[in-house]
C-alpha cells in the first residue's frame, strides 16, 4: 500500500488526539498514546491536557490519586504513565532485556545479578499489602539486613538505577507522593486492575499493535529504539514482528517501507492531510514515538534545536504535522522561534493555541512574541 507522507502525519495527529482534540479522559489519552513519559511532571501533564478539547490541568494528578494510572519505569527505563492493566506488558519486554546482567551495568553500579534476585524478593515483601514508603524508609528497612548494607549508597540515589529492574519485574512502582518525597508501592497491593507481567513473547504482540497505533507506520527497529534504545537482539525483535502474521500490512511512503496494524490501513489511506497549528509540550509523545531522528517529523538541519543537551526535548511548533519551530513562556509571553527556512508562521492561529495552552497548563492568558 502506498502513501505519502502528508498522510501519514496527519494519521499519527489524529490517532493521538491532537487534530481533532478529545473528550476523554486522562486514563485513554495516556494508553491511546503507549504510555505518557513523566520525568517531567508537568510535561505529562501537559500533554494530556493539550489533546483535550477542554482541558482538564488536574486530570493527569486526578487519575493517579484515583489509581487509573500509575507512575513507573518504563520504556527507555523512563519515568512513564501507564495504565495500570496495561503496564505489565510495557514491564515485560523492558525485564527481557535483563540490563542487570550485564557486565557493564554490574561494573558501574557495583550490584550483582544475585543480589538484584535478593533486593527484588525483599521489597516485594516489604510493599506487600499496600504499604507505601518514601525512598528514605525503604533504604533504611533493607540496610537493617546486612545483605544490603554495601548497597546503601546506590539504593539512595535518586536515579534509581538500582531500582529500575525491581520496577521491571513489576514489584514496586511510584506511590502517592508525601510533601516532596516519592513513594514506593507494590502495583498488585495498590491497583485492582493490575494484570502483573506476562512474558515477554505475550507482551510483545501487546506493545507492537499499541505502538503502532498511535506511533505506526513504522519498522522494527523505530519500535526498538522508543522501547530500549535499539537493545533487543535483531533474532528476538525479527520474531516478535514477523509472529505478528496478518495483523500487520507493509506500507510505503517516500521511498520507505513500514509497518501499520491492517485494522488501520484503510483509514490511513483514506486520511487527508492535516492542516492547522499545534503547539505541543516538552518532551510530547508525538515527537519522541517516532524519534527526532525521523526526517518526516523534522529536518535533521534542525535536530539540535529539539533535542538538547542531557535528553532534554523543547517544545514544538508543529505546521501541518511537521515541526517547523520551537517556543517558550517568559512570563506572560509565549516566545515562538521559526526555524530560520520556515514559512511565515499564522499570527491568529499562534494566538488561539496560545489560549489553549494557557488554558491547559492554568496560567495566565498568553501573549504571542515571534523571536
Amino acid at each position: 500500500m502506498k502513501v505519502d507522507q502528508e498522510q501519514v502525519t496527519a494519521w499519527r495527529m489524529r490517532r493521538q488526539h491532537l487534530d481533532p482534540r478529545t473528550g476523554a479522559g486522562a486514563g485513554e489519552i495516556v494508553s491511546r498514546l503507549a504510555g505518557v513519559q513523566a520525568q517531567v511532571w508537568s510535561a505529562a501533564e501537559l500533554a494530556v491536557a493539550l489533546r483535550q478539547s477542554t482541558p482538564d490541568p488536574t486530570g493527569v494528578d486526578q487519575a493517579v490519586t484515583d489509581r487509573t494510572l500509575l507512575k513507573t519505569w518504563a520504556v527507555r527505563g523512563t519515568l512513564h504513565l501507564l495504565r495500570p492493566a496495561e503496564a505489565g506488558a510495557y514491564l515485560s519486554l523492558m525485564a527481557d532485556l535483563g540490563t542487570w546482567l550485564k557486565p557493564s551495568w554490574q561494573k558501574a553500579s557495583g550490584v550483582s545479578p544475585e543480589q538484584i534476585d535478593a533486593l527484588t524478593d525483599e521489597v516485594s515483601g516489604i510493599l506487600d499489602g499496600g504499604a507505601a514508603l518514601t525512598r528514605d524508609e525503604l533504604v533504611t528497612r533493607l540496610v537493617a539486613d546486612r545483605r544490603f548494607r554495601s548497597m546503601e549508597e546506590r539504593l539512595r540515589s535518586g536515579w534509581g538505577s538500582v531500582l529500575k529492574p525491581l520496577a521491571w519485574r513489576g514489584v514496586l512502582c511510584h506511590g502517592p507522593s508525601r510533601g516532596n518525597k516519592v513513594t514506593f508501592v507494590k502495583p498488585a497491593s495498590r491497583f485492582a486492575d493490575w494484570n502483573g507481567v506476562p512474558a515477554p513473547e505475550e507482551a510483545a504482540p501487546v506493545v507492537i499493535a499499541s505502538y503502532l497505533g498511535a506511533h505506526g507506520p513504522a519498522t522494527p527497529e523505530v519500535f526498538d529504539r522508543w522501547l530500549c534504545l535499539n537493545s533487543t537482539s535483531k533474532p528476538k525483535l525479527r520474531r516478535w514482528f514477523e509472529g505478528m502474521g496478518d495483523r500487520l500490512t507493509e506500507v510505503e511512503f517516500e521511498g520507505r517501507k513500514a509497518l501499520i496494524l491492517t485494522e488501520h490501513a484503510e483509514e490511513l489511506a483514506a486520511t487527508t492531510p492535516s492542516e492547522g497549528v499545534r503547539l505541543l509540550g516538552g518532551f510530547d509523545q508525538y515527537v519522541l514515538g517516532p524519534g527526532t531522528k525521523d526526517e518526516l517529523l523534522l529536518a535533521p538541519r534542525h535536530r539540535a534545536l529539539v533535542s538538547r543537551q542531557s535528553g532534554w526535548i523543547s517544545p514544538t511548533v508543529v505546521v501541518d504535522g511537521r515541526i517547523v519551530g520551537v517556543w517558550e513562556t517568559t512570563g506572560q509571553d509565549l516566545v515562538v522561534t521559526p526555524f530560520p527556512d520556515s514559512a511565515a508562521l499564522p499570527l491568529k492561529a499562534l494566538e488561539q493555541e496560545a489560549a489553549h495552552l494557557a488554558h491547559a497548563s492554568g496560567t495566565g492568558p498568553l501573549t504571542v512574541r515571534i523571536a
